[in-house]
């Protein structure tokens, strides 16, 4: 579909389109062209008519507007509830990781019993990875409140200020939405 110049508009406000139209935006598009150009219209229109007109186009223009911005509206909500979805359901199982770590580093006699809790943790973790959950890197880092929840301080002179000096609870993201901050004891 070439550019077609509009009745009426400067060609530096010619709007510029990025993606393909749509069979509906196409028809929309002839529609509005149709209503500029009514059959059996004569030089000698009545004043009002033309005002009317004008009017009409106006208001069908605003329309056409109003309905490209409500889908664009609505698709980008979609596209978040989505997104809450997905962290909100990774957050749900985050407790279940934990409490495997928590039960990797206990001391057992079986050491099958082990090795396949460490496969079934391994499977969750790039599981989590496939989703784009990325662990917050803490220890040793400088404490950042966007990320890190500090829960204790602690005086350490092998430490920086402001220097994370233990992780009680590992955090989580999601691209660049945090789903669950990092809990760390920070250095004064």
């Amino acid at each position: 579909m070439g550019s077609k110049k509009k009745k009426g508009v400067p060609p530096e406000e010619e709007p510029v389109m990025e993606t393909e139209a749509t069979p509906e935006e196409t028809e929309r598009e002839e529609a509005a062209q149709e209503a500029e150009q009514a059959p059996g219209e004569t030089a000698e229109a009545a004043p009002g008519e033309d005002e009317e007109k004008g009017q009409l186009k106006d208001r069908l223009m605003r329309t056409l507007a109003e309905y490209d911005n409500f889908r664009k509206r609505s698709a980008k909500e979609k596209e978040t509830l989505f997104a809450d979805g997905k962290a909100y359901a990774v957050e749900a199982l985050l407790t279940v990781a934990d409490n495997f770590e928590r039960a990797l580093t206990a001391e057992t006699s079986d050491g099958e019993f082990k090795k396949g809790m460490e496969m079934i943790f391994k499977q969750m973790q790039e599981s989590f990875s496939k989703l784009g959950v990325t662990e917050i890197e803490a220890q040793g880092l400088p404490f950042d409140p966007l990320l890190h929840n500090a829960v204790m301080h602690v005086e350490d002179g092998e430490l920086p200020e402001n220097t994370v000096a233990q992780v009680f609870q590992k955090g989580y993201k999601m691209g660049d939405k945090v789903i669950r901050h990092a809990m760390v004891q920070v250095a004064n």
